[in-house]
C-alpha cells in the first residue's frame, strides 16, 4: 500500500504500519494470491510491497523452489520488510524502486501482485506498461484497490474525521486514494498489453481491535494522519482518533471491538 508520493510514511510509522494495517489487509491478501493461482517454484513480484506481508504470504505458497521479489519507493517500509522476513521461506529480495522503473529483466515473473498500491502510482498507465514488460507471456497479474468508501463504513467515517481535523485538501487527497475505478484499471491493463482483464468487488467482514485505541493508531500510520500530526499536533490527532471511534460506536461490541464490512476491487489479467 505504498509506492508513490501519495503514500509516504516517516519516523516510526513504518514500524507500526503492520500492527494497524494487517487486520484489514489479511483476507484481501489471501484473495489476491488465490487470484494468481501461485504454484511451487513460481517467481513472483509484490509490487508496491510496503512492509512485505503479501510477499511473505506469496513465499509460503511458492515454496523453497520459488522466488519472491518486493519493490517499493518507501525505504522505511522496506527496512521493516527486511527485518520481518522469515528465513524458513525462500529468499525474498526487497528493492527500492518506483513502479514505472523496475530493475528487472523482461519476462522475469510468473505472477505480479499489488496489494492496495496501484491507486498511489503517479502514472498508472506507465506503471502497468512496466509491469507488463517484466511479466512473462501467460503470466498472471492481480491487484486490489479500495472500492467506493460508501461500501466500507470504516473508511467513510475516517474520511469525515480527516476532513474535520485535517481540512479539505487533506480530505481530497484521502478521497483520491479511493478513486481508482474498475473501468479505469482494466482499460489501463489492456493498453499495457494484458488480456482477459476483469474486475469484481470483494467484501470481507473484518473484526477490528477495540476502536478507542485502534482508530487513533491506524490513522497515525497513514499520510493523512501524519499531516494532522505535523500541522496540528499529537493531541489533535488523538482527538481525531476518538472522533472516529465515536462515529463507529454503533458497530462496536461490548468489548469495544467492531466487525465491519470492507470492500475492495480485485482486478486480474493475463500477460
Amino acid at each position: 500500500m505504498a509506492d508513490a508520493p501519495g503514500f509516504q510514511l516517516k519516523g516510526s510509522a513504518p514500524e507500526r504500519y503492520e500492527q494497524y494495517v494487517a487486520p484489514i489487509m489479511a483476507p484481501f491478501v489471501t484473495a489476491l494470491l488465490d487470484a494468481v493461482d501461485l504454484y511451487p517454484g513460481a517467481v513472483v513480484l509484490d509490487l508496491a510491497c510496503g512492509t512485505g506481508f503479501a510477499a511473505r504470504a506469496a513465499a509460503a505458497r511458492v515454496g523453497p523452489s520459488g522466488r519472491v521479489f518486493g519493490a517499493d519507493v518507501n525505504e522505511g517500509m522496506l527496512k521493516v520488510a527486511e527485518a520481518r522476513h522469515p528465513r524458513m521461506y525462500p529468499d525474498i529480495e526487497f528493492t527500492a524502486a518506483p513502479a514505472d522503473r523496475l530493475p528487472y529483466a523482461d519476462a522475469t515473473f510468473d505472477a505480479v501482485i499489488c496489494q492496495q498500491g496501484a491507486q498511489f502510482f503517479p502514472d498508472l498507465d506507465a506503471a502497468l506498461a512496466e509491469t507488463a514488460r517484466v511479466t512473462r507471456p501467460g503470466g498472471r497479474f492481480a491487484a486490489t484497490v479500495w472500492a467506493d468508501r460508501g461500501l466500507s463504513p470504516y473508511f467513510d467515517a475516517q474520511y469525515a474525521v480527516i476532513e474535520q481535523y485535517g481540512g479539505p485538501d487533506v480530505a481530497e487527497s484521502y478521497a483520491a486514494a479511493l478513486a481508482c475505478t474498475a473501468d479505469r484499471f482494466t482499460a489501463a491493463l489492456r493498453s499495457a498489453g494484458f488480456h482477459d482483464a476483469t474486475a469484481r468487488e470483494t467484501t470481507f467482514g473484518i473484526t477490528l481491535p477495540p476502536l478507542a485505541e485502534y482508530g487513533r493508531g491506524q490513522l497515525s500510520v497513514t499520510p493523512w494522519g501524519q499531516e494532522i500530526l505535523d500541522t496540528r499536533g499529537e493531541e489533535v490527532l488523538a482527538e481525531a482518533g476518538r472522533a472516529l471511534a465515536d462515529r463507529l460506536a454503533g458497530h462496536a461490541a461490548p468489548d469495544g471491538t467492531a466487525t465491519l464490512p470492507f470492500t475492495a476491487t480485485l482486478t486480474t489479467a493475463v500477460r
